[in-house]
């Protein structure tokens, strides 16, 4: 067997094995992602002009939805985001509770849960949203769309509510969404590189996936 063939069967080992895997074990994998995007979450640079910080833990998330697969990367973030409210201090800058989750930045959490299932869902379903350039389009679509529009969404709102006046879209977007988007992007492609290298291009569920 040749190097690729046995890099190959790994991979796919590795997925199946995930795959077929005890609710209580893909639990603890699930909670396993959610302490890493806390940990992520630490990992900031706060704008003077906006009130949402630069964070790598969208990495994180985009991993969460290739690693663990349909319902399991967004239930890895929804116990993040649910754990967070509860108490747990692993928002960005050691932050827990319902009050940060109504604050500007936690649409975006809301985001999470989305682009982790989304992506999740393509990971298993399609072999070819394994190959490089299909799963960075991916990404993509859930950092710049998935993520971004509850994010937006909440922080307007939330600035609605401080300032008591209708905040401009173009200050919105300066708020919380141009600063991002290189990051995201480089994100988003390290994130996809990640993927090809550790996704088998071959099925491994119970049933056969769509080509």
């Amino acid at each position: 067997m040749t190097l690729a063939a046995r890099m190959e069967q790994t991979r796919f080992n590795a997925f199946r094995w995930r795959y077929e895997l005890s609710i209580p074990m893909k639990l603890a994998l699930a909670l396993g992602m959610a302490v890493l995007t806390g940990l992520l979450a630490q990992v900031r640079v706060q704008l003077p002009w906006s009130p949402v910080p630069l964070t790598s833990q969208t990495l994180a998330v985009l991993l969460a939805g290739v690693a663990l697969g349909k319902w399991w990367g967004g239930i890895s973030m929804t116990l993040y985001a649910a754990l967070g409210m509860a108490g747990v201090p692993w928002f960005q800058g050691m932050n827990g509770g319902l009050a940060y989750m109504a604050g500007p930045t936690g649409g975006y959490i809301i985001g999470f849960i989305l682009a982790a299932l989304f992506l999740g869902y393509f990971t298993d379903k399609y072999v070819k949203s394994r190959r490089f350039m299909s799963m960075l389009g991916l990404m993509l679509f859930a950092s710049l769309i998935l993520v971004y529009v509850p994010g937006l969404l909440q922080l307007g709102l939330w600035l609605n509510l401080v300032k008591g006046e209708p905040v401009s879209l173009s200050s919105l977007m300066t708020m919380g969404a141009i600063p991002f988007i290189a990051g995201d992007i480089t994100k988003a492609v390290a994130a996809a590189l990640i993927a090809r290298g550790v996704t088998p291009q071959t099925s491994f569920g119970r049933e056969a996936d769509r080509k």
